[in-house]
């Protein structure tokens, strides 16, 4: 299932969206324009390694310097390829501009940060012998996605599903659809320290420290008061509406 959009408006131009999805697109042209070794190079010195820091005298002998830890924040910008890369900022135009919405833009900023950041040390701790290179957004997306399964839970998240090259479209609750791709992340990330040939190239733990720390300190970094906004079911069991917070204040 691929989702393509929700129900739930914005009221505020996504501003810190807009600007992390850019950086990530200059920095992804600026990948495409280097020779292969180059890229390799980029990639083992902005990427997390977690051998870097578990195995010092590897990281020396690799080039690598062993008192830099900026790769945990600049991981979140570098992309693999097209697909890696596509599916990373499409995930995040259509959770992170809601979730945006309720922090505003330079909350949510550090909120995103915080989540990539986190999703890299949970990696390199279930991972501490990796001498692979791990790029890309997706631990900080997770922790947005996690922040969206609180902060609207009853929304709608419209995805499509091909059945015999047929592309079949419908409608599911935000909570059955994160918490079903939350049980699929640690479920692999579960095989993957069992058996790691058989799902290489994914850094699922990475995508559930991310998502399980957006979970839980997303109320830290939401606005309160007037600008606060809830989900909530109507009269007429119509699910996924939402309106501020002074609403309930009123003489209904």
């Amino acid at each position: 299932m691929f989702p393509i959009g929700d129900t739930v408006p914005r009221r505020n131009p996504p501003i810190a969206t807009w600007l992390i999805i850019f950086v990530n697109g200059v920095v992804f042209l600026f990948e495409l324009g280097l020779p292969p070794h180059a890229l390799e190079r980029f990639f083992y010195l902005f990427g997390i390694v977690p051998a870097r820091y578990t195995h010092p005298q590897w990281a020396l002998a690799a080039g690598l310097p062993i008192d830099d830890y900026w790769p945990f924040v600049t991981c979140m910008f570098l992309h693999g390829g097209w697909l890696h890369i596509i599916s990373n900022m499409w995930t995040l135009w259509i959770f992170g501009d809601n979730v945006e919405d309720r922090m505003g833009p330079l909350r949510f900023s550090f909120f995103y940060l915080l989540c990539g950041v986190a999703a890299g040390l949970v990696h390199s701790f279930t991972n501490p012998n990796s001498t692979v290179p791990t790029v890309g957004a997706s631990g900080a997306i997770a922790g947005v996605l996690g922040a969206y399964l609180f902060l609207f839970p009853f929304s709608r998240v419209i995805v499509v599903f091909p059945v015999f090259f047929y592309p079949l479209f419908f409608e599911l609750p935000a909570v059955l659809y994160l918490g079903l791709w939350a049980i699929t992340q640690v479920f692999s990330g579960a095989i993957s320290l069992a058996a790691p040939e058989s799902v290489g190239g994914i850094a699922w733990w990475a995508h559930v420290g991310g998502f399980t720390t957006g979970s839980i300190l997303h109320f830290l970094f939401v606005k309160r008061g007037r600008d606060y906004r809830q989900s909530y079911r109507d009269e007429y069991g119509v699910e996924g509406a939402w309106i501020p917070m002074n609403y309930w204040r009123s003489d209904r």
